[in-house]
C-alpha cells in the first residue's frame, strides 16, 4: 500500500463529517482535491470506502475496517511531530553526563543547576568515576559526555574528540581555622611531606599524580588516612586532622580552608570534554556542551591564579 497522511486526514474527515463538501472546507482543500486523495486511497486499498448519494456519504465494511486504523496512525505521526518539536525547543530529551568525583562536587554541580533552571524537561543522568573509567563507558555508548582529568601522571585517552577546558593547579588545604602551614603564599612539596596528610583511594586520578610527584622528588609522605572520599577528605582537614593535595576547584564555597600553592615543582591537571568520535550530538547534548564551557570560563574567572582557560589542544 502506498498510502500517506494527507489521504487518511481526508479519509477520516469524511467519515466524520459524512460530507465531502464539509470535509473538504475543515481541511481548507477544494474539494476536487480532497475526491482526487479519496480515490487514490480506494484504488489503492481496491475497495471503496465509502457509499456516496445525495444524501451524504457513509462508510462501507472497508472504510469502517480502516477507520480506526487511520486514526491510530495520524496520532502517532501528530506524537512523532510534537516531540520533535520539543526536543528541538529543549522541552524533553536525556543527557548522560559522566564526570570525575572532585568535578562533581564542584563544577558539575553547577553546570547540572543551570541547565535544569533553563531545560526542566530534559532527562539527566551522571555517572561519578574515575577518568578511566568513564572514557570506558564513553566508548561502550553508555555515555553523551564524559569530563575527564589529565596530569603529567597520568597518559592522555586517545580515541575520542575532545576540548580542554581548564588548567588547575593541585594546592595544599587546611583548616582555617588552625595556624597557617607556611608563611608564604607557596609551599614546597619536601615541606609537605613533612606534615600530616589525608590522601585519596587509589581510584582517584589525583592520587596517581601527587604519589608520582613525591617519588620523583625521592620524598614520602607522612599519611595519617588513607582510601577517602573527596568530601570527606575536606571535612577532615576541615576538623584538623590533616592536610591535602587537592584541586583548587573545590575550594569555591568552603571558608572552613585554607590552600597553600605548591612551588616551582606544581601540579597541574586538564579539565577535558570529551565526546566519542563521529557521533553527532543531540539538540540537548550540544546545549549541555555550551553550558559545560559557559561554566567553565565562570570557574576561572572566579579561580584567579590558580586556574586558567585552556589552549584548544589536548585528547584527540
Amino acid at each position: 500500500m502506498d498510502m500517506n497522511l494527507e489521504q487518511l486526514q481526508a479519509f477520516v474527515a469524511v467519515a466524520q463529517t459524512g460530507n465531502f463538501t464539509r470535509a473538504a472546507d475543515r481541511l481548507y482543500l477544494a474539494q476536487p482535491t480532497l475526491s482526487r486523495q479519496i480515490g487514490a486511497l480506494e484504488q489503492d486499498l481496491g475497495a471503496p470506502l465509502f457509499h456516496r448519494d445525495r444524501a451524504g456519504s457513509t462508510l462501507t465494511e472497508a472504510g469502517a475496517s480502516l477507520l480506526p486504523l487511520a486514526r491510530r496512525m495520524l496520532a502517532d505521526a501528530d506524537s512523532v511531530r510534537r516531540e520533535l518539536a520539543e526536543l528541538a525547543g529543549l522541552q524533553r530529551g536525556r543527557v548522560r553526563l559522566g564526570a570525575t568525583p572532585t568535578l562533581c562536587i564542584s563544577l558539575v554541580a553547577e553546570v547540572l543547576s543551570a541547565f535544569h533552571v533553563k531545560h526542566p524537561g530534559v532527562e539527566l543522568h551522571l555517572s561519578e568515576h574515575g577518568s578511566r573509567r568513564l572514557l570506558d563507558e564513553l566508548a561502550a555508548g553508555e555515555l553523551d559526555l564524559a569530563l575527564v582529568t589529565t596530569s603529567e601522571a597520568t597518559a592522555a585517552p586517545t580515541r575520542f574528540e575532545a576540548t580542554p577546558l581548564l588548567v588547575e593547579e593541585l594546592v595544599v588545604i587546611s583548616a582555617a581555622s588552625a595556624p597557617a602551614i607556611v608563611d608564604a603564599e607557596t609551599v614546597g612539596l619536601s615541606t609537605v611531606a613533612g606534615l600530616p596528610q589525608i590522601v585519596f583511594s587509589s581510584a582517584y586520578d589525583l592520587r596517581g599524580a601527587t604519589d608520582a610527584a613525591f617519588r620523583a622528588a625521592g620524598l614520602t609522605s607522612d599519611v595519617v588516612l588513607e582510601g577517602a572520599e573527596m568530601d570527606a577528605v575536606l571535612r577532615f582537614v576541615e576538623r584538623g586532622l590533616g592536610v591535602a593535595i587537592v584541586p583548587a576547584m573545590v575550594l569555591v564555597g568552603r571558608p572552613g580552608l585554607r590552600a597553600a600553592r605548591l612551588d616551582a615543582s606544581a601540579l597541574e591537571r586538564t579539565i577535558s570534554l570529551v565526546r566519542p568520535a563521529g557521533v553527532a550530538p543531540t539538540a540537548a547534548v550540544g546545549v549541555m556542551a555550551q553550558t559545560i564551557a559557559a561554566t567553565a570560563i565562570e570557574f576561572a574567572a572566579r579561580a584567579g591564579a590558580t586556574m586558567r582557560l585552556a589552549a584548544p589542544t589536548g585528547l584527540r
